[in-house]
């Protein structure tokens, strides 16, 4: 297994990280050097560059644990032409459905793409994102290439997207939203898997990746209600600014502390 797993990017030492995660899920970082019996300095070094290839993923606790990101997905993201030795790791190493709802937290560009991708290669039926025009470029190709695949891409997008997706839904930003320190997104694969976070130059960039069933249903209730409101918007513009107000102002006024 060490060599097959070379062959897909992982040094000697990391291929048999990914082993013992494999066998162990969710060590810390102690558990994994005493397994691979390499020193803790030189394990934590190679767990840093596994989670920036997109193969270990970590769950934060005191102490952070590790855990090694499902290998049929490591070899979709990747798209590896080593077809032989894919169907030996999805063969040996197709790790058991958890018992439990985890959460996993990426944190860093290089980690984050690597997440946002292989969530949007393994996606089969649906995608469905939320985010700010500044941070689209984060997506477009993947979300395309998903729709390319036949998989049902949604965008909702705060601003104006350029997205030449099927199905996009663009919110005009009011005022308070120009004052926003972060920028929110989420992204919901096949109503099971999401991933949750905020872009914003004065945040470190982390990001959640869960499927927990009170996220997923979350996310889709918040496509529920943007999908109804985008018609009732086309279809009573005027009745519904005469009504209440630009951007809803007298309903959201007596709530507006609570917004901030």
């Amino acid at each position: 297994m060490i060599d097959e797993l070379r062959s897909i990017g992982l040094s000697d030492l990391e291929a048999r990280i990914y082993l013992a995660l494999h066998e162990s899920p969710e060590m810390s970082g102690y558990e994994v050097a005493k397994r691979v019996s390499v020193s803790r300095s030189n394990v934590y070094a190679a767990l840093r560059a596994m989670t920036d290839k997109g193969v270990c993923r970590t769950i934060e606790a005191d102490p952070v644990l590790y855990d090694a990101v499902p290998i049929g997905q490591v070899v979709k993201t990747l798209k590896t032409q080593f077809d032989q030795n894919a169907r030996m790791l999805l063969e040996e190493l197709n790790a058991p459905p958890k018992s439990s709802p985890s959460f996993y937290s990426w944190k860093g560009d290089q980690a984050l793409r690597k997440a946002i991708d292989r969530l949007a290669a393994n996606a089969e039926k649906s995608i469905v994102v939320d985010l700010w025009s500044e941070d689209v470029h984060w997506m477009s190709e993947a979300l395309s290439e998903a729709e390319r695949r036949g998989v049902r891409v949604v965008a909702i997008v705060i601003g104006e997207s350029g997205l030449s997706l099927k199905h996009v839904i663009e919110h005009k930003r009011s005022e308070i939203w120009q004052q926003a320190q972060s920028r929110k997104f989420s992204m919901l694969c096949d109503s099971k898997s999401a991933l949750i976070g905020s872009f914003g130059r004065s945040l470190r960039l982390t990001a959640l990746e869960t499927d927990h069933p009170s996220i997923i249903e979350l996310l889709q209730n918040g496509l529920y209600h943007d999908l109804v409101m985008e018609r009732i918007e086309e279809d009573f513009a005027a009745e519904l600014s005469d009504q209440y107000g630009s951007d809803y102002e007298r309903i959201i006024s007596p709530f507006r502390e609570l917004l901030e």
